[in-house]
């Protein structure tokens, strides 16, 4: 039994002993390098380049294929990369091929001028962010192919603090190569650094299954009488839903708008962040210090204490709790906006601000997982995270304009009060699930009761259990396990 466990940190020794765990730690940097550079920091640059403040709202733009790469992210399991594919693999072909992908965009970026060619510098930036996800795709398969059971917790744990490590290289560490050597050597700087991936994805064993996989196309094609991409899109996307419609019924749309709202504060206020700084007077690497450096350990803390919350208060009202102060720490930025470049104003907003994001990004992490079902979890969590993000990326290319109409302080004011329906429906779901959770109950406990009523049901939607997704006290309610509230993870709140 004790060989069977799986460890979820890693240890020093473990590094010497399995060379898995270091290039895990590479690829990880190699992974969180370049999100920073086409959100926070890209917002930082454009703002301290005179670009106009509705402009900076639509470039926010160019992140969208980190939401979306769901989209294309089958594709890299079923096309070679030519030349490469052969005399590496197809994980590490891809990994490499994405990673001097990134490099050159950072390349293009680097040489170009917000004030003369604004338009290539966009293009640079949606071509990065296309290329970063698509890598984030490959990195994680080839992290869950290398992993045995044993290892699984210590890959996962290595790849979020190699994450970290490229968040922080890419926040405070470019702000301050900007502000001492200039936005092109802090960019090229930052081409310089995916060699970290590079080399690691050159030195990474191949964990490649694509001859199993290619041949259970092939068989489900034939049984099917149908192309496999329609399968494939089919058991990816269409089941899980018919799946999640079944078990939750008409509730599942006030489930989705929720998890479509629940984080939109944050995603629409933090476009505008650089530029409030950039307004109030803070210097590049004041940011970096306290925002890009500071600001993660402070998210690392509200996520704990959100989990924390979670065990000891139950998933729900930490749910409604996390709504509240997801929304409302924005009035923060609205306070910061009245006075001067005061450093700790800044650290009072961030500590605010990153904290409570944190923590409610923590409480809706668990609440997606609780909703999904066994055979589906993946498939279907990965719907809800692009669900969570897709509609407040949207609005907040808009934020721009709102800015320049109003001004910062109704801005951010404005984004805290979008978090009061948030809060209605959270209770509003809530007391659904509690509704169904009893109604479950009153049946299992008719059934014991009379064991003849169970020879004709009233349909598969009256069974216990039948609305609880992971969790089998109803949707939206704390699950009873406290260990199925999965750990912080690396992208548990938006970037800013």
């Amino acid at each position: 039994m004790a060989a069977s466990r799986v460890r979820h940190a890693p240890r020093l020794r473990d590094f010497a002993r399995d060379p898995r765990i270091p290039l895990m730690l590479a690829l990880g940097f190699s992974s969180g390098l370049p999100l920073l550079l086409v959100l926070g920091t890209f917002s930082t640059r454009l703002a301290y380049s005179g670009v106009d403040i509705k402009a900076i709202g639509l470039f926010s733009y160019v992140a969208l294929p980190y939401t979306l790469k769901f989209l294309w992210a089958p594709l890299i399991d079923r096309f070679d990369v030519p030349g490469l594919t052969r005399r590496l693999g197809r994980r590490r072909a891809w990994m490499v091929t994405t990673q001097g992908a990134v490099a050159a965009a950072l390349a293009l970026m680097a040489f170009a001028d917000p004030a003369t060619s604004l338009a290539l510098l966009g293009l640079g930036a949606f071509l990065l962010a296309f290329c970063a996800a698509t890598q984030d795709v490959v990195i994680d398969g080839w992290r869950i192919d290398a992993a045995g059971t044993d290892l699984q917790g210590v890959l996962a744990a290595t790849s979020n603090l190699g994450y970290r490590f490229g968040l922080m290289s890419a926040g405070a560490g470019a702000l301050f190569l900007a502000a001492a050597y200039g936005w092109r050597a802090a960019y090229l700087l930052m081409a310089a650094l995916m060699l970290v991936g590079l080399v690691a994805a050159l030195l990474a064993p191949a964990f490649d299954r694509t001859g199993d996989e290619a041949r259970a196309a092939a068989a489900v094609e034939a049984a099917a009488g149908r192309p496999a991409k329609v399968w494939s899109f089919r058991g990816a996307v269409l089941e899980p839903l018919a799946e999640l419609h079944a078990r939750l019924g008409p509730g599942l749309w006030a489930i989705l708008v929720l998890v479509a709202l629940y984080r939109m504060p944050d995603f629409i206020s933090g476009v505008m962040a650089s530029p409030l700084y950039f307004q109030v007077g803070f210097t590049l690497t004041e940011i970096g210090a306290v925002s890009k450096l500071y600001g993660i350990w402070v998210g690392i803390a509200g996520a704990f204490v959100g989990g924390w919350a979670m065990q000891r208060f139950g998933l729900f009202p930490t749910l409604v709790v996390g709504a509240f102060l997801g929304a409302a720490s924005n009035l923060a930025f609205s306070w910061l906006s009245f006075g001067g470049p005061e450093v700790w104003r800044l650290t009072a907003a961030i500590s605010i601000d990153n904290f409570c994001g944190s923590f409610a990004g923590m409480a809706l992490i668990a609440y997606m997982s609780s909703l999904t079902a066994p055979g589906f979890a993946a498939t279907q969590y990965a719907l809800f995270s692009s669900l969570y993000a897709l509609p407040g990326k949207l609005v907040a290319g808009t934020s721009g304009y709102i800015v320049a109409a109003y001004g910062y302080p109704v801005f951010f004011a404005i984004t805290a009060a979008v978090g009061i329906p948030v809060v209605v429906l959270c209770l509003f779901v809530g007391r659904a699930g509690e509704r169904s959770a009893a109604k479950a109950a009153g049946i299992a406990a008719e059934a014991a009761a009379n064991p003849a009523a169970l020879a004709d049901p009233a349909g598969p939607e009256d069974l216990p259990d039948a609305r609880g997704g992971n969790h089998p006290r109803g949707t939206g309610l704390a699950p009873s396990d406290p260990s199925a509230v999965p750990a912080p993870g690396p992208r548990m709140r938006p970037q800013t």
